[in-house]
């Protein structure tokens, strides 16, 4: 069966969810049902069924652009609903919901083949999963971020004091973005310790200095100089949302924007 008839439904189930915490946790308060937690477990575990049978080929795993969008999609909401039960961040289901929503349909709309050789190296297989896990954790860190200047400017304008107003304390959701980048930095370094010393090993060719790897070590510094910032002069507010931000947008164009251009507008699915 063509797994591409369960796209849409499995699109419509995450607007859904989305939808149910958009009005319960922002546009108002109500208490959490039994069944809340395991809300996005459903969509996630049809949108993990379709990627295992899209992405998985004989010859390899095809990673091209779209269907990397929608691994890190739902890697995002694997991560997030892993940790959720140590942090508040419900009201984070509902922007999560939409943006995993979007990624289930981005490969119908962005239809590419980038097939992978020798990805059954474990070595790849470990780099490439660090990698995706760090792209879903600062994927989780700027959508809290994106909260964070809800309450901010919640706090400025009344008018719009029931906007949000099921979302946690202003100090608790930083606390909670700096766990998230912290996190993610670790991963990310790895990733690019692992992509520059053993890339004879997981890629077996030299590493190469090229578009991905000056977008990559551009978001490292960022998102150095921010936790650096934080410890030694108490960054906060406006300016961690700022550097986050600045920091995910050099993580989109290290492998979403350079394989977009490659993939789509080029048709050079092997091109860098």
């Amino acid at each position: 069966m063509n797994p591409d008839w369960f796209t849409l439904p499995v699109a419509g189930i995450y607007l859904l969810v989305g939808w149910h915490f958009w009005r319960t946790r922002w546009r108002g308060v109500a208490m959490p049902a039994r069944w809340e937690p395991f809300a996005l477990l459903v969509p996630l575990l049809l949108h993990l069924v379709i990627l295992h049978a899209t992405i998985e080929t004989p010859a390899g795993l095809d990673l091209g652009v779209g269907h990397a969008m929608s691994l890190i999609g739902a890697l995002t909401v694997m991560v997030y609903w892993l940790t959720s039960y140590h942090s508040r961040m419900e009201a984070l289901q509902a922007p999560l919901a939409l943006l995993a929503g979007l990624s289930v349909v981005v490969p119908l709309l962005l239809p590419s083949e980038r097939v992978l050789d020798d990805t059954a190296f474990p070595a790849f297989r470990l780099h490439l999963l660090i990698a995706l896990l760090a792209y879903s954790l600062f994927t989780i860190a700027a959508l809290h971020a994106f909260m964070m200047s809800v309450v901010e400017k919640r706090l400025h304008h009344l008018e719009q004091a029931s906007l949000g107003a099921g979302l946690p304390p202003l100090l608790t959701m930083e606390s909670v973005l700096f766990r998230l980048l912290g996190l993610g930095f670790v991963l990310l370094t790895l990733t690019l310790i692992s992509g520059v010393f053993f890339s004879e090993e997981i890629f077996h060719k030299p590493a190469e200095f090229n578009h991905k790897t000056v977008f990559a070590v551009l978001a490292w510094l960022v998102y150095a100089i921010l936790l650096g910032g934080r410890r030694l002069r108490g960054w906060r507010g406006k300016t961690a949302v700022r550097w986050t931000w600045a920091g995910f947008v050099m993580l989109l164009l290290a492998y979403i924007g350079t394989h977009f251009v490659l993939e789509i507008i080029l048709h050079r699915p092997d091109g860098g």
